[in-house]
């Protein structure tokens, strides 16, 4: 297949924004979806309201940036997504229903008393699974897809190992210390400290799990261990270290100093360091390890078509997101909830 400079940078820019758009959604959901899965230990009824309440105004736009995502890549990708699809069957449904049970949860625990501990129990379950299947989707996708003649060749299973099983509580934990950062940032008083107390436990875990991917990533694909111990990504190995070595500092400094803000953003941080680390492990495939961003790219026409609406709809996606965060700043007032 003979390929055009332009269709080239047309796929290239097209891979840029889809990881961007997932990129955006870890981070913004990701502190919803911890704040779920911190729920039942909030220590009180109005506490678990309060903390619902912080994400209240916006937890529905988070979610904006998963269907652009999942979008983008049917729209614009459609090898990698009838790749990826029958590959993560099982993690994919269950993170949407578990997202599904939280929608709902959000609205129906406000409308009873009697069923509150029932959705309460929604809630958190919801967070769980979304969180944990997101992690487990994640470490299969990195490990490898077995793919014969553009189609899906592996089994049912072939997502559920070893690596994905312990990707999956990396990323149960890391959007837990999300979620205890956020509620840091957002509320005070015995709130406040206990979820600041989650923070430390929750914060060296999550430290520990990124240095154990990145142990171990190099080594699932001679194609990772060749890109991460070779110029000129092989600067990054030597970055890596150092940033979260630099961000843990910050985030420790943040929480014995009481500047609520900055655990959040050293939380933030971590996930942008480690979610580059895995770009730096893919490129230039999407689909590992077979397929790349131009094989899997649709025809120029398409690319160009999707990209018109994009350059429409992200700017607006980014400015109501950026309004609506606005809007909702600074501590919450438990006297004066969203619901």
């Amino acid at each position: 297949m003979i390929m055009g400079a332009e269709f080239e940078i047309l796929a290239f820019t097209w891979a840029g924004l889809i990881a961007f758009a997932v990129l955006v959604y870890v981070i913004l959901d990701g502190f919803d979806l911890g704040l779920g899965i911190l729920f039942p230990f909030g220590g009180s009824h109005r506490n678990r309201d309060v903390m619902m309440n912080s994400v209240a105004p916006v937890w529905d736009g988070n979610e904006t940036w998963l269907i652009l995502g999942g979008g983008g890549l049917f729209a614009v990708f459609p090898l990698a997504y009838a790749v990826v699809m029958p590959a993560l069957y099982m993690p994919i449904l269950l993170m949407l229903l578990g997202l599904v049970f939280r929608g709902v949860a959000f609205e129906y625990r406000w409308r009873t008393v009697r069923w509150r501990g029932v959705w309460d129990a929604a809630f958190f379950g919801g967070s769980v699974i979304a969180a944990l299947c997101q992690g487990i989707a994640l470490g299969a996708l990195v490990q490898g897809i077995e793919v014969e003649g553009r189609a899906y060749a592996g089994g049912w299973f072939d997502w559920l190992t070893p690596f994905s099983a312990m990707t999956g509580l990396a990323v149960l934990t890391g959007y837990a210390l999300l979620g205890a950062t956020w509620l840091v940032m957002k509320t005070e008083g015995p709130l406040n400290a206990r979820m600041r107390g989650f923070a430390w436990p929750l914060g060296l875990a999550t430290v520990g799990f990124v240095g154990l991917v990145s142990l171990w990533t190099p080594f699932l694909e001679g194609a990772y261990f060749e890109r991460w111990f070779s110029l000129p990504f092989s600067v990054f190995t030597v970055l890596v270290p150092l940033l979260v070595a630099g961000l843990a500092a910050l985030f420790v400094h943040g929480l014995r100093s009481g500047h609520d803000r900055t655990p959040f953003l050293a939380a933030l941080g971590l996930f942008v360091v480690a979610y580059a680390g895995i770009g730096v492990s893919f490129y230039p495939m999407m689909v590992p390890p077979d397929i790349t961003i131009w094989q899997a790219a649709a025809p120029e026409s398409s690319l160009w078509f999707a990209l018109v609406g994009a350059a429409i709809l992200i700017p607006i996606i980014l400015a109501y997101t950026a309004y609506a965060y606005w809007v909702f700043r600074g501590k919450i007032d438990p006297e004066e909830g969203y619901h």
